[in-house]
């Protein structure tokens, strides 16, 4: 598998959402609405969720496993921090 693209939509906000991210994988499949989240422990990312007829939320796509989320992850926030080095949040 590879990441061939990440496009990173910053949010300007004072609250712990930073970005929303779409990841095409391959060239061929795209996931959208991954968020990059300011946590206690630094930048992470929540796959996109559902919230279910209980009021859980769970992941509508996700990695299978942690190495995969591990990799996802570090893809993700390098092209983060790439964005926030150069262009201004979008308000939201």
């Amino acid at each position: 598998m590879q990441i061939t693209d990440v496009r990173v939509r910053k949010i300007n906000n004072k609250g712990k959402l930073k970005a929303v991210v779409s990841v095409t994988i391959d060239d061929e499949f795209v996931v959208h609405d991954i968020k990059v989240i300011d946590g206690d422990k630094g930048l992470f990312i929540a796959m996109p969720s559902r919230r279910t007829a209980d009021g859980e939320y769970r992941d509508i796509a996700h990695p299978i496993n942690s190495e995969t989320r591990e990799r996802l992850q570090g893809i993700i926030l390098e092209k983060y921090q790439q964005a926030e080095d150069v262009a201004p949040a979008e308000d939201e």
